[in-house]
């Protein structure tokens, strides 16, 4: 264990004992993992880097999730069918969200209100 790894588990440690990770949201409650069984494991380190670092959107994940639903929907059994299906839906109107949220604020209207704001408060 190098010198690093010591010191930030013995702030953690202490700062466990000061109630400092009392306050944080989500407080026992589990984490919201990615799931990245879709990705092969060697790449879903740069997978990870290249979505934080905005280079994949929210809407190119949900189509290549959908497709990947529909075609297991195609050779599924029945009972699993109907879950995939509920799935899918779930996706399709989360896909619909952001493209509708992304038409809104591309608008022209929202970004002259966005101006007016922006002049009241910082300039």
């Amino acid at each position: 264990m190098d010198i690093a790894h010591i010191i930030a588990e013995e702030r953690i440690k202490q700062a466990i004992k000061d109630g400092d990770f009392k306050q944080l949201p989500g407080l026992g409650k589990p984490l919201q993992l990615d799931d990245l069984t879709h990705i092969p494991e060697e790449l879903r380190q740069a997978y990870r880097m290249l979505k934080n670092a905005g280079m994949i959107t929210d809407e190119q994940e949900l189509k290549r999730d959908m497709m990947t639903i529909e075609k297991l929907i195609m050779v599924c059994e029945e009972d699993e069918k109907a879950k995939l299906k509920e799935e899918l839906n779930e996706k399709r109107i989360r896909f619909e969200q952001l493209i509708n949220k992304k038409k809104m604020t591309d608008s022209s209207a929202y970004r002259a209100y966005q101006q007016k704001i922006h002049e009241r408060f910082f300039d």
